[in-house]
């Protein structure tokens, strides 16, 4: 398992959620992605994004500087969830 930061700070929507579906795609199950915003739409966004991929928002953490989002690949990808076969 690898943990990777991912700093999103200054950004505005869409491009945390963008970056952050960007960030997942090479990484690998159980793989861990640190992801900091500053736009508070992220707290909204991101959560949507990780329902979509079917990951895992581990943490969240939220305070005036900024929020934190740690995110946990899935063992399995969408596809497989909505039981389409794998490509």
């Amino acid at each position: 398992m690898t943990r990777t930061t991912l700093d999103l700070t200054g950004l505005k929507c869409p491009l945390p959620a963008l970056k952050t579906r960007k960030a997942l795609k090479p990484l690998h199950p159980g793989d861990q992605l640190e992801v900091y915003c500053t736009d508070p739409l992220s707290v909204i966004d991101i959560p949507n994004l990780i329902r979509e991929t079917g990951d895992t928002v581990e943490i969240t953490e939220r305070n005036d500087a900024r929020i934190v989002f740690l995110i946990e690949k899935a063992d399995r990808s969408i596809e497989n969830i909505n039981g389409a076969p794998p490509t």
